[in-house]
C-alpha cells in the first residue's frame, strides 16, 4: 500500500468517527513520517519497526506528549484499521503533567476588572464561569445560550461531543447588556471572518494580566484550571466537575485534587490526633 493510499484511508476513517481536523492532521502527519522513515510496505510493518521510529523521535528530543501522540496515531492505523495487533506491548514514557499555579478568586476578579471593554470582560467571565476551553469560548454562537435557564449548549466541543455548560448570574446580566448592543450575526464574539480567533482571546488575557499586576503565568486555560479547582474547594462532587469539564476519564479530573491547596490544608495529620 502506497503512503498516499494509507493517508486517504486514515482521513476517511477519521471523518467517519467524527474526529477533529487537528486530530486528522496529526494522525496523518505521524503515519506519513513513519512510512518515510521505515521505508517498508504497510503490510510488512512489525512491532520492532514501530519501536524503532518512536525511539528515533525520543532521540531527537521530542517530549513524551508528542511521542505518545505519534504512538496513538500509529495504533489507530495499524491496530485499529489494519487489525495487526502490533502495538499492545509498546510502552512509552508517561507525560509528566506539571502542577499549575492556580489563579486565586481575587486574581480572577482582577482579570475581569482589567479586561477592558464589555466584550473582553465577557471573554474572561465565560471561560471562568463555565470552564470552557479558549477555542470553545471563541466559537460560541448566540443560539447556544439559554439565558433564562442560565445554561448553554456547546455543539461539537473537544472530541466532537455536545455538552451543556453553566452560566453564572452575573454573567447572564452582562450577556444581556452585551447582546442588547451587539450587531446582528450568529457568533457571540464575531471576528473579521467568522468568530473571533483563539489568538485574539489569548491577547485579551495577556493584556488583562499585565494591567492586573499578576506575576503568575496567566493563560486562558488557567481560567479552566481555576474553575475546576474553586468548584472542588467549595465541595462540588468531582463527578459533577468531570461532567462540566467533559472529561471522558475521571482520572483526568482527579488531577485537580492535587492542585487544590485548600483541600490539603483541611486534612489533619494523624500526629495531631495522638
Amino acid at each position: 500500500m502506497e503512503i498516499s493510499e494509507a493517508k486517504k484511508r486514515i482521513e476517511t476513517e477519521l471523518k467517519i468517527q467524527g474526529k477533529s481536523q487537528r486530530t486528522a492532521r496529526m494522525y496523518c502527519y505521524y503515519n506519513e513520517r513513519f512510512l518515510e522513515f521505515i521505508k517498508k510496505d504497510v503490510e510488512q510493518i512489525t512491532t520492532e519497526d514501530i519501536k524503532s521510529y518512536l525511539a528515533e523521535l525520543m532521540s531527537k528530543g521530542n517530549n513524551p506528549a508528542s511521542v505518545g501522540l505519534a504512538k496513538s496515531a500509529l495504533a489507530f492505523f495499524y491496530d485499529g484499521m489494519m487489525e495487526k495487533g502490533i502495538m499492545a506491548k509498546i510502552k512509552t514514557p508517561k507525560r509528566q503533567r506539571p502542577v499549575p499555579d492556580v489563579l486565586t478568586k481575587e486574581e480572577v476578579k482582577k482579570l475581569i476588572e482589567n479586561a477592558g471593554s464589555l466584550r473582553n470582560r465577557l471573554l474572561v467571565e465565560i471561560m471562568y464561569a463555565s470552564g470552557l476551553r479558549v477555542s470553545e469560548c471563541a466559537s460560541l454562537k448566540v443560539e447556544d445560550l439559554n439565558l433564562e435557564e442560565k445554561m448553554g449548549l456547546l455543539k461539537r466541543g473537544k472530541g466532537g461531543k455536545d455538552r451543556f455548560f453553566i452560566l453564572s448570574e452575573q454573567l447572564v446580566i452582562d450577556l444581556k447588556e452585551y447582546l442588547a448592543e451587539k450587531a446582528e450575526g450568529p457568533y457571540l464574539f464575531p471576528g473579521e471572518k467568522g468568530p473571533i480567533t483563539a489568538r485574539s482571546v489569548q491577547d485579551v488575557m495577556k493584556r488583562a494580566a499585565k494591567r492586573s499586576g499578576i506575576k503568575k503565568h496567566v493563560h486562558c486555560h488557567g481560567l479552566r484550571h481555576a474553575f475546576a479547582t474553586h468548584l472542588l474547594e467549595s465541595g462540588t462532587d468531582i463527578r459533577v466537575i468531570q461532567e462540566l469539564l467533559a472529561h471522558s476519564n475521571l482520572q483526568t479530573t482527579q488531577f485537580y485534587t492535587q492542585i487544590s491547596k485548600q483541600q490539603l490544608m483541611k486534612v489533619k495529620s494523624p500526629m495531631d490526633m495522638l
